[in-house]
């Protein structure tokens, strides 16, 4: 019965999906100006982690100012709301005009002397046109982005097959290395991008760095995974060239890796990710609660001194030392 219902759920999903995206985004772009009203004005989603990451982010910066930015967001963030709806049907001509490339033939360079590729990106401007990429490297390489699938399978079928429309394919996170290694058996070289500005699990915490001006634990798989398969390290700077148009930037970080020390690329990736939000914050993902690890909990969890301790002993702890 839980199957059939949500099959029936995925249907309408996608029907409606389809629907909407067949609108001109001039029409998309009036829907996102009233849904930029309800988030700001009435609903004032997720305002506290906007609000708090802003603060944190821009101590130098006047509360004017901040409103400013939070503004920006609301707006830059209903438009990308209506934007991935209309990536359902956007033709390549329509993609090509709105989401533009530059550095890409530094990548088929690369794919030329049988070198795959990782891009960094981070969730800012329009992530998911990123996969429009194809239409602007060389057809002798395969590009490709690593995500995590959803718990419903027919909505994380809807997901994967918007995402794969312009060429680019989806590897779940899981079989990210077995997928890259049969890649490069096969003689196939790839560019995959690595969206790597979320949270990481307490466990897989093993660097931390100075991120918009806060101490910050960093995932590290992608630089693990980038030196281990041999790929050549991009930056995809992205900007907002006007409402419906971005420009992707590939800035080559190194094409040998194993050069670098441990974390170097992941110090890089991030040091290049904060300059790009300074110049326009207005289009970064202000409303994920990217600071919730502390390093002082962290040391709290994993300090041999404090033993096994569960939530309630962090906490006790915590209090005494007047983190809570």
């Amino acid at each position: 019965m839980k199957k059939a219902l949500n099959y029936f759920g995925y249907i309408i999903a996608y029907g409606a999906w389809y629907l909407f995206s067949l609108l001109p985004l001039s029409v998309l772009y009036l829907f996102s100006d009233f849904l930029y009203f309800l988030v700001t004005h009435l609903v004032k989603y997720r305002h506290k982690v906007i609000w708090k990451n802003l603060k944190n982010s821009f101590p130098e910066k006047s509360d004017e100012e901040l409103t400013q930015i939070e503004k920006d967001f609301y707006q830059y963030f209903c438009d990308y709301l209506v934007e991935m709806i209309k990536g359902m049907t956007m033709s390549e001509k329509q993609m090509r005009k709105r989401m533009t490339f530059s550095g890409t033939e530094k990548i088929s360079e690369c794919w030329e002397n049988g070198q795959s590729c990782g891009v960094y990106l981070g969730h800012l401007g329009n992530y998911e046109w990123i996969t429009s990429l194809p239409f602007w490297v060389s057809d002798k390489g395969q590009c490709c982005q690593i995500y995590h699938p959803l718990e419903n399978e027919h909505f994380n079928k809807l997901s994967v097959d918007v995402r794969e429309r312009q060429g680019a394919l989806c590897i779940p996170m899981a079989e990210s290395l077995r997928r890259i290694i049969d890649f490069k058996r096969k003689g196939k070289p790839i560019v995959i991008g690595y969206i790597a500005d979320q949270v990481p699990f307490w466990n897989n915490i093993h660097h931390w760095l100075t991120f918009l001006n806060q101490d910050t634990p960093v995932l590290t798989g992608s630089e693990r995974l980038i030196k281990k398969t041999g790929q050549a390290a991009f930056y995809g700077d992205v900007t907002r060239v006007s409402r419906g148009h971005y420009h992707c930037e590939m800035k080559l970080i190194a094409e040998d890796t194993s050069k670098y020390e441990d974390w170097q690329l992941t110090d890089i990736y991030f040091a290049e990710l904060e300059k790009t939000i300074r110049r326009n914050p207005g289009i970064y993902l202000w409303s994920h609660n990217r600071w919730k690890r502390s390093h002082e909990e962290y040391n709290i969890r994993y300090n041999p001194e404090n033993g096994r301790v569960d939530l309630r002993d962090i906490n006790i702890i915590k209090k005494e030392k007047g983190l809570l």
